[in-house]
Parts: structure tokens; C-alpha cells; sequence
């Protein structure tokens, strides 16, 4: 694998049971880019490794005054030097191919299951885990497959180096690979402590990202309340938490340093010591000594090598093992299992999925992928199976009085919409709109893991999780807008039955345009032009409601759970937004869980859900006159005491009174 061929085709199935094994895995996976450079590796250490005994031959052949054997020695040197040169560049080239590979492998799993997983990941894991593992964490894991090749070549070379200079010269033969072992285990009792630090540090730093992430979110609420010194000052004592934990870790980085720089030269001396009183004693040559030392000073580049995998390894373990419980979280099912394995698909599955293409009223027309995130609460394909609204409706391509299809339906809760309706949800408790709205997109929230949501018959849970995402899409009531251009933003997998422009008109966001092309002026006049801030930010709250509001109905699916789309809307705004989101989506099945009572008017139906399970249903204007608790919550007026128990409270009172 080249760097010109990323991304991976399929980056694989990870072994995650421990971040020990994902390490391994990796290295299995590019055996190749492993094999290239170990085999540059021993070219370019042997060759070094040689430059030394041929300079001992030369020194040799000077005080032998033969001009022959040292025209042949500086020839072999020339050599050398050539093949010094070679090695180290190839050696450069794919070790940093293999670091490269490695980190963009774990980087296309991370996505994948970010993809699969949806809502859910940020639920199970925080949101600043998955950025540092992501960001950090995969450069310490490149590093160690990197370092785990030219570790070997070192390793290889050095073995061969000390077995030689053992026949050699058995004396300083023996100094030097006692002295070999010595320093490369000098560093391992140090490592444990600095990889300790290292994750303090890391863990405060991303405690301080999080920290200024949520205080800027929040900067429009804080400046209303007067909170921004108070969030100033939390964020003054974390980063400064921050600063001790990198001095910390940058002191046991310096002792670490120091230790590499010490111990080998020590040795050095040792071996230069003891080899001039062995050459003072006529026990050895001048040229054998020099031979000696420059294999001494060979020697100490393999070493660095064994201290570096050593410190890849230390830093590296704790990090894979993050990444491997990433990797490791899946989607739970009905049954409170795990979702089975991408590449086997079961024959209930490929039956369910027909199933549902069957059950349904609308024909295929082809397949739309998906490549970019919608940005609500889960990553959202548009529907593969979009048909006109005569074969939605019948022949007749009238809504009333045509059969409508089984729809959506919620075996817990008991709630119903079926489909070509606009159904209105209304949650007693206000917390469990969003539980229910991520339920309806194929997450079970019963607490037992039961009842899966049914879309024609079918559970979602048993379908593929790109066949779900393709029928259901989701937009939570804080919606996501990435920065770009406008058209950007709106170029989302779509049926291609709905314009951008009709889209934007049924979300009224002419308005919107107006200002986006006003605050543009690269723009020329054309909102589509016009760029859009990270997350929004220059826009109010209901302009970015209204442009996602836009964007989840580009996509057309067959099923669009929207959650308080108009919250931050005003009331006339909110009253043609109703009657565009009606019209643009009679042939489709809409699920709007709001309180709105213009919104609820204009719903085919409602339903009411109080404590779990779907209480009442009908029509807006029959449920405010004939059900106190729905009135309560629509109104938020309190629900009137009945009779019995107000003369028991005005009893109570005036007993109080009179004693």
C-alpha cells in the first residue's frame, strides 16, 4: 500500500480485544511496507556497521605502508558510503509510508464505526475521547508499526556486530555486549512513569478542549447572564492544569533524554580506556583498536533504535487500547445483542429487507450513496427506493381516500404513523421527545431492549444498518450546520424529487438568503454562494432551524422524524412552515414531535404520549377540548382539580385556619 492509494478499498476487521492485539493486527495487515523496510533497514545498519572494519584495514595498511590495500580499503568505503546513503533514504521513505498507512487504516475504522454507530457513539463514549483518539492517539499508534521494522534491523545488526567483535577481539568483545544490555534496558524503569504523565497531560488537555467547546457554544447565553468572566476563570484554571501536567511530562521527556546521552558515553570511555592499555600492552593493533571503537560508536545508533520502539511501545499501548474500545462498541439490538458482522449477512435479514421494499407503495429507482453526514443526530442516507406520487398514492395520485401503508409503528409506546400523514407527537415528559425521536431512527430505548420499531412489519433493528438509515432519517432539535458554502451544505444524498430551491421555500428561508447573501460578498448576489460559519454561529437560532429544517427535506426519505424543527421560530414563520412541510411531504411519512399548537393543527393526526406509552389519539382541535392532560401540556395551563379532592383541600385549609 503507497500513500497514493489511501484511503483502504477495506481497511479490514481490527482485532480489539486489546490494544496489544489491534498493535499486532496492524503489523499483519502491511507485512509488505514491514518487509520493505526492515530489508532497507539491514542494508543501511550493515553498511554502517562494515565502515568501521575497513577503516581498521585502512589504518592497517597505512602503518604497513602498503599503498594497495589502502586504494582497496578506500574503494570499499566508497561503496559503502553509497550504500549508506541508499538505505538510509529508501529506509526513510517507507517507514514514514508505513506510519502513514497505519494511522490512515485506524482513521478509516474510527469513521466507519463513528458512521455506524451515529447519536449512539457520543452516548457511550465522550465526545473528547473520540477527537483525542482520532487525533492524537492514532500518531502514537503509526509510530509504533513505524518503529517495530527498523527496531528489528537494529536489533538483527547489533546481535551480529557484538557476536562479531566477541570473535574478534574476545576481551573488549565482552565489555561491549555486556555493556549493550546495560543501556538498553537502562530506560525501561523510566518509561512506565512517562507514559503515566503523558496521559495526565493528555486527559487535562482534553478536559480544557471540551471546556472551551461548550463555553463558546454557549457564548450568547453566558453574555445574557453575565457568565462569561465565571467560564473565563474555569477555563484560566484548567489550562493552567494543563501547563504544569506538559512541564511534568516534558521533565521526565529531559531524564529520559539524558539517560540516552549519558550511559553510551560512559560506555564509550570504558571501551576506549581499557582498549588503549590492551594496545599500550601490545595485546592488540592500533587498527584492531580503531576498529573497535568505531563499531562501539556503530552501536550506539541501533541503540537509540531499541530505546525508541521501547518508548513507542510504552506510549502506544495505552493509546491502541482506546482505540480498540472505540472500535469495539456496536449498535444493540433488539435482543440487547451485537450487531453481527458487515461481511456475513443473515438469509432473515436479506428477507427482511425485501420484505419491506415489498410491503411498501413505492417503487425503486435506483441507488443514492451516501458519503457525507447530514448532520443530525445520525449519519443519514436518502432513500433508494423513491418513487413518483401516482405509484406512492395510486393510480389516481390522490392522497384521500388511498390506502395508506402500514407506516411506522412503535410496539412499546403504541405509537402509530402511518404513511402519507404528517402524525404530531406531543410528549408529556419534555426529556423523552428526543429518546423516542433517536427510538423511531432504529435505536431501542425500552430498558429491557424489547420491541423493536416496525417500518411496513419489519424491525428496523433486524435490517442492515445502511438499508435503516437509508429509510428513517432523524433531525434532532439541535441540528448541525458544518461551514461552507450554502450549496455545500445543501448538497446532501437525495431522491432528487426535491429541488434545494423548493426545499428552502418550504422552510422559509427567504429571509435567511437574504442575509447570507448580504453577509457575503464573495456571494456576487447568490445565496448558494454564500458561505456559512461553523455551526452556524453568524446565524440566529431559527435561521439555522429553518436551513437544516431545508436540508433534511432535500433528502426525501420515507420516513422524517423531526424534533421541535421550530422551536426558535416566531409564530407566522411557524405558520407557513407548517403549511410548506405539509405540502412538500403529503406523499410521504412525516413524524413531528413538537407542542406547537400551530404545528399540531395542521397534523393529520395526533398523538399524545404520556409516561412512556401513546395515551390518546386524534385530531388537534378534539383533543385540547376533551383531554385535560394533552390541554396542560399544549396550553402549559395546569390541569384542573377535580371536585372531590378541591372541597378536601379547602377542608384542610380551614382547619389550618381556625387552629
Amino acid at each position: 500500500m503507497q500513500i497514493r492509494d489511501l484511503p483502504y478499498p477495506d481497511p479490514g476487521v481490527p482485532d480489539t480485544r486489546s490494544g496489544l492485539r489491534l498493535l499486532l493486527w496492524l503489523g499483519r495487515s502491511q507485512l509488505g511496507g514491514q518487509a520493505k523496510s526492515l530489508g532497507w533497514g539491514l542494508l543501511h545498519l550493515v553498511s554502517a556497521a562494515s565502515l568501521p572494519v575497513v577503516t581498521g584495514l585502512a589504518v592497517d595498511a597505512v602503518v604497513a605502508e602498503s599503498g594497495g590495500k589502502l586504494a582497496a580499503a578506500g574503494g570499499v568505503m566508497a561503496l559503502l558510503a553509497i550504500t549508506v546513503t541508499v538505505g538510509d533514504t529508501m529506509l526513510h521513505r517507507v517507514a514514514v509510508t508505513n506510519w502513514i498507512t497505519a494511522a490512515a487504516r485506524v482513521q478509516q475504522l474510527l469513521a466507519r464505526r463513528a458512521s455506524e454507530l451515529g447519536a449512539t457513539l457520543t452516548r457511550r463514549v465522550a465526545a473528547g475521547e473520540v477527537v483525542a483518539v482520532s487525533t492524537g492517539d492514532i500518531e502514537k499508534i503509526g509510530w509504533c508499526v513505524e518503529s517495530a521494522s527498523r527496531f528489528s534491523a537494529g536489533l538483527l545488526t547489533t546481535l551480529a556486530v557484538c557476536g562479531g567483535l566477541m570473535i574478534y577481539q574476545p576481551a573488549l568483545g565482552l565489555l561491549v555486549g555486556l555493556g549493550m544490555v546495560v543501556l538498553a534496558l537502562a530506560v525501561l524503569p523510566l518509561l512506565p512513569k512517562a507514559t503515566g504523565r503523558a496521559d495526565f497531560q493528555r486527559e487535562k488537555a482534553g478536559r480544557a478542549t471540551e471546556l472551551a467547546a461548550d463555553t463558546v457554544a454557549g457564548l450568547r447565553v453566558l453574555r445574557g447572564i453575565g457568565g462569561e468572566e465565571l467560564f473565563l476563570g474555569r477555563y484560566r484554571r484548567v489550562s493552567q492544569e494543563v501547563r504544569h501536567a506538559a512541564v511534568r511530562t516534558a521533565r521526565m521527556w529531559a531524564l529520559i533524554e539524558a539517560v540516552q546521552v549519558a550511559l553510551p558515553g560512559l560506555l564509550l570511555l570504558c571501551v576506549v580506556w581499557f582498549g588503549a592499555n590492551m594496545a599500550l600492552d601490545g595485546r592488540i593493533a592500533v587498527g584492531e583498536l580503531v576498529t573497535v571503537y568505531g563499531a562501539v560508536m556503530f552501536l550506539l545508533f541501533p541503540l537509540r533504535l531499541f530505546q525508541e520502539f521501547a518508548m513507542a511501545y510504552s506510549f502506544s499501548r495505552p493509546s491502541a487500547a482506546r482505540a480498540a474500545r472505540v472500535l469495539a462498541l456496536r449498535r444493540e439490538h433488539a435482543a440487547g445483542e451485537a450487531e453481527p458482522p458487515e461481511s456475513v449477512e443473515a438469509p432473515e435479514k436479506v428477507k427482511a429487507r425485501k420484505t419491506v421494499k415489498a410491503q411498501g407503495t413505492v417503487e425503486a429507482q435506483g441507488t443514492v450513496e451516501a458519503s457525507k453526514a447530514v448532520g443530525t443526530s445520525e449519519t443519514v442516507k436518502a432513500s433508494d427506493t423513491v418513487g413518483t406520487p401516482e405509484s406512492r398514492n395510486g393510480a389516481g395520485g390522490e392522497r384521500d381516500g388511498a390506502p395508506h401503508g402500514d407506516g411506522l409503528h412503535d410496539p412499546v409506546t403504541g405509537l402509530r404513523a402511518r404513511e402519507g400523514e404528517l402524525t404530531a407527537v406531543v410528549c408529556g415528559d419534555p426529556d423523552a421527545a428526543g429518546r423516542l425521536a433517536a427510538r423511531l431512527g432504529g435505536h431501542p430505548a425500552a430498558p429491557d431492549g424489547s420491541g423493536s420499531v416496525l417500518l411496513n412489519g419489519v424491525a428496523l433493528d433486524g435490517l442492515p444498518l445502511d438499508e435503516a438509515r437509508t429509510l428513517v432519517l432523524v433531525q434532532d432539535k439541535d441540528p448541525v450546520l458544518l461551514s461552507g458554502t450554502l450549496a455545500e451544505l445543501m448538497d446532501v444524498p437525495s431522491s432528487g424529487n426535491v429541488t434545494v430551491e423548493r426545499a428552502l421555500e418550504s422552510a422559509q428561508c427567504a429571509d435567511v438568503l437574504t442575509a447570507l447573501a448580504q453577509g457575503s460578498p464573495d456571494a456576487e448576489g447568490d445565496p448558494l454562494c454564500a458561505r456559512v460559519t461553523e455551526r452556524g454561529r453568524s446565524l440566529s437560532g431559527g435561521q439555522r432551524q429553518r436551513l437544516a429544517l431545508a436540508r433534511s427535506l432535500v433528502t426525501d426519505p420515507e420516513v422524517l422524524v423531526l424534533d421541535e424543527p421550530t422551536s426558535a421560530v416566531d409564530s407566522h414563520t411557524e405558520a407557513r412552515i407548517a403549511r410548506g412541510l405539509k405540502q412538500l411531504r403529503e406523499t410521504r411519512t412525516t413524524v413531528v414531535f413538537t407542542s406547537s399548537p400551530l404545528l399540531l393543527d395542521r397534523a393529520d393526526r395526533v398523538v399524545f404520549v404520556h409516561d412512556g406509552s401513546a395515551v390518546a389519539t386524534g385530531a388537534h382541535r378534539d383533543l385540547i377540548r376533551h383531554d385535560t392532560a394533552y390541554r396542560a401540556v399544549v396550553t402549559r395551563e395546569p390541569e384542573p382539580v377535580a371536585p372531590p379532592l378541591r372541597a378536601a383541600l379547602a377542608g384542610q385549609t380551614e382547619g389550618a385556619e381556625s387552629a
